[in-house]
């Protein structure tokens, strides 16, 4: 019988890729689901038609975190390379080159929280609830989250939810900037599949160099940021065929077909 498959893929059009975690029951993150997530994003990353990815889990959870029955299986040699194999995956997840954006459903919690932090873009069911629970564990936050969600939400509320490891709903998680939007329960796949295909429809080229702008230039000097800001503009966008096709469709007033290229 052949081995389940942990991460799916499925194509939905215009360039969006769904990655769906399966693992139930609640998507928790093994070694085995953080391999076939990498191995997954290989394939988009090598198909040229990409241009948005959306994140989910399967059934009623989009992840609940570390699989702890895992980890209590390791010996304390083995939390180095553990902890890099995460930090490594959340950090390409963060910067891969085509917007990503995590339709939570349910639960978002320790790992599965920070790999939404990961993505660029957060949609949420009105019923989830998102934390960092893991110092109720003896666990803290160790594949990004202590570095992702101060710059996300402040490190004040960022302190509070880690040290204290409350679960926030939806609506507050909303109000605090930790996901762009909320829609009713159920609704969160669609929600984020309808924000990536309007992203899919923008200018491909821009749209990457943009988001690696805003990357790099994240934890720099305003005039360092606005140089890179430039140097990406000048190198990426400005040599682009999309942008001539952009420009044409605006004189001629029909809609872009963008390449790509």
């Amino acid at each position: 019988m052949a081995a389940p498959e942990l991460v799916s893929v499925k194509h939905d059009g215009d360039g969006v890729e769904i990655l769906i975690l399966r693992h139930p029951p609640v998507n928790a993150l093994s070694t085995g689901v953080l391999d076939a997530l990498d191995h997954q994003l290989d394939e988009v990353e090598k198909d040229p038609q990409s241009r948005c990815v959306v994140l989910t889990g399967d059934g009623q959870y989009f992840s609940a975190g570390a699989d702890l029955k895992e980890v209590a299986t390791l010996g304390l040699e083995d939390a180095p390379r553990v902890v890099a194999r995460g930090q490594n995956l959340f950090s390409r997840v963060e910067a891969f080159p085509h917007p990503v954006v995590a339709a939570i459903n349910g639960l978002a919690l320790g790992g599965g929280l920070e790999l939404a932090l990961a993505c660029d873009l957060r949609v949420a069911g009105d019923s989830a609830k998102l934390g960092a629970p893991e110092t109720v564990y003896g666990l803290m936050p160790a594949y990004g989250g202590t570095q992702r969600l101060p710059r996300l939400v402040g490190p004040a509320k960022a302190r509070e939810m880690i040290f204290t490891g409350s679960l926030l709903s939806a609506a507050d998680a909303h109000r605090i900037g930790l996901v762009n939007r909320t829609v009713p329960a159920g609704q969160e796949l669609r929600a984020a599949r309808d924000l990536a295909h309007t992203i899919a429809q923008r200018a491909p080229k821009a749209v990457r160099a943009a988001k690696r702008a805003m990357l790099e230039g994240r934890d720099r000097s305003l005039a360092e940021g606005l140089a890179i800001e430039s140097q990406v503009f000048q190198k990426e966008v400005l040599p682009s065929q999309d942008l001539t096709e952009g420009l044409a469709a605006f004189i001629e007033r029909r809609p872009p077909k963008f390449k790509g290229v």
